[in-house]
């Protein structure tokens, strides 16, 4: 982010307003070490429009500047189109002590397990559009 805004000359106010996002917001984020926790998906957009960035990219460094690595899925092919909130999720799983995995594992299972009840309840002649 840095070297973007060095490079064009743009100061925080101007990635602000073109990006729609509060200047401190923008200071905050270029000159932060080190991130406690990812921004908001609204804020990376933003900002990924203000320094006129691709969002993945954008995405990734500020993964990166939270200690977070996304590798990516040598078996999706150059061409298949990742889920960069799926990336940040398990790679922040990743860095979770084995207890609290366990715990997000049976939540999910919780989640899945109501989304087929939710599906076997629904009356035969009834499918989603994931059903189709």
């Amino acid at each position: 982010m840095r070297e973007r805004l060095d490079r064009t000359g743009w100061s925080y106010g101007e990635v602000a307003r073109r990006g729609g996002i509060p200047r401190s917001t923008v200071h905050h984020l270029a000159t932060a070490q080190r991130l406690a926790r990812m921004p908001q998906p609204a804020t990376l957009e933003g900002l990924a429009r203000g320094l006129d960035l691709p969002l993945n990219a954008l995405r990734r460094a500020a993964a990166e500047a939270c200690g977070i690595h996304l590798y990516p899925d040598p078996s999706a092919g150059a061409t298949a189109v990742a889920d960069p909130d799926v990336d940040i999720l398990i790679a922040s799983v990743q860095r979770l002590s084995a207890a609290d995995r366990r715990h997000v594992a049976a939540l999910v299972d919780s989640l899945l397990e109501r989304d087929r009840a939710a599906d076997g309840a629904r009356p035969a002649g009834d499918q989603s559009e994931d059903d189709k």
